[in-house]
């Protein structure tokens, strides 16, 4: 067999079509965001991002730099191994502690990413059952899914946000078996909300654990930064809420939030977290601060929505299609892989603006997209030209199209 020509086929059936990521090279400069240098083959240039998962500009906040550059002349710049082997340090521990006050929980424990503190704790949580039952809402992102595969359990996936659908079949287990509810706060492709208040309920009813995912959500909503469920008053009745240090904390890390049981359990089974090398005391510090600043501070949230009030209406007013949604994330409908790269690419060379299109698999075909998400540091000139420049673009492309059929 020769190895790598099956590789090359693979690959290239993703570029035929239109799925292959082509990773764009920028430079983010503290200070300058949302604006970054792109290293284009013919030198930097100034392009302004769109797109990024550092929804409040946090990755820049004075406070959380000084605390990260300060921690790494002290503690230098690696943990020095796992959590049981050297790598629990002070600054981890304090860190767990603000983030269990911050969701009214007794315990949090962090790991290296969203996607690892998922994997980690969805598998060892349901393995830890006999006979437990996992209920996915069927849009839950990557991690999840991976989570519970390495549970190696029963599953059941209910539609998305189909409260109905999640009590019947509900309904239809003995209520002695072990149940777990899994959902997300914010789909981060469609830009909408589960219904958390709604689930919880059939949880209690049902005597079914529930986990939600709020790693689009934290630092975004809440009066503290807590995510929906404490916009909503109900993050007490959640049993663990997993998050992310790394989107609108802007600096990297996941975690969860449960009572003092849950996390031991995490933390004494999940392979994820016992075999991992700690966070480094420098970035926990970074992430302390962040979550502090966030905590004492509604500014970036309030200014962030105010921005993705504006983008929303102007993208109406101009005709753009949007899909709906109560959230920051703004998806603008392409529904077609090839055409959805090439607007990016305009964007990119022709007006400084750097969007990554979204394809399958990480949405359905025929559902590809650009997914906007507008923040704090986002100024209204910058909103103006990013919908002049989509309509150019879109027009663009419509014309070549044209040309082609022709």
């Amino acid at each position: 067999m020769n190895y790598r020509e099956v590789l090359k086929s693979k690959l290239n059936q993703l570029k035929s079509e239109s799925r292959y990521r082509t990773f764009i090279e920028l430079e983010r400069q503290t200070g300058w965001h949302p604006h970054a240098l792109w290293n284009s083959p013919d030198g930097p240039k100034d392009v302004v991002i769109w797109c990024s998962n550092d929804y409040l500009g946090m990755g820049q906040n004075p406070d959380a730099v000084k605390a990260l550059t300060s921690a790494i002349d002290v503690h230098g710049t690696g943990a020095g191994g796992t959590r049981n082997i050297s790598g629990t340090s002070a600054a981890i521990v304090a860190l767990e502690s603000e983030l269990a006050d911050l969701h009214g929980k007794e315990r949090a424990l962090v790991l290296t990413s969203g996607y690892v503190a998922n994997e980690a704790s969805i598998s060892a949580i349901a393995g830890l059952f006999d006979n437990v039952l996992i209920l996915s809402d069927e849009m839950n992102h990557a991690s999840i899914i991976s989570g519970i595969r390495y549970a190696r359990c029963d599953k059941a996936i209910f539609r998305h946000n189909d409260l109905a659908h999640l009590e019947e079949l509900l309904a239809a287990q003995p209520i002695e078996r072990p149940k777990l509810i899994i959902f997300e706060s914010v789909y981060s492709m469609d830009g909408d909300t589960g219904p958390i208040v709604e689930i919880v309920e059939l949880a209690e009813k049902y005597n079914a654990l529930t986990y939600l995912d709020e790693v689009h959500a934290v630092g975004m909503y809440g009066n503290e930064g807590g995510g929906i469920a404490q916009m909503l008053g109900v993050q007490e009745r959640v049993d663990i809420i997993q998050g992310t240090l790394g989107k609108a904390f802007g600096v990297v890390g996941g975690y969860i939030a449960a009572d003092d049981v849950i996390c031991d359990a995490v933390r004494s089974f999940g392979s994820g977290f016992i075999f991992t090398t700690a966070l480094p005391p420098a970035l926990a510090c970074g992430a302390l601060a962040s979550v502090q600043h966030l905590r004492r501070s509604s500014h970036e949230r309030l200014a962030q929505q105010r921005q993705a009030t504006k983008l929303k209406a102007k993208l109406h007013e101009v005709g753009l299609p949007i899909l709906e949604g109560d959230t920051h994330i703004i998806p603008v409908m392409v529904k077609d892989a090839a055409k959805c790269s090439q607007i990016c690419q305009i964007l990119l060379h022709d007006f400084g603006i750097y969007v990554q299109p979204i394809n399958y698999p990480t949405v359905p075909m025929g559902s590809e997209r650009l997914r906007l998400t507008p923040g704090p540091l986002h100024t209204d000139a910058m909103i103006d030209h990013l919908v002049d420049s989509l309509q150019k673009a879109f027009a663009m492309v419509g014309d070549a199209q044209a040309q082609q059929t022709g």
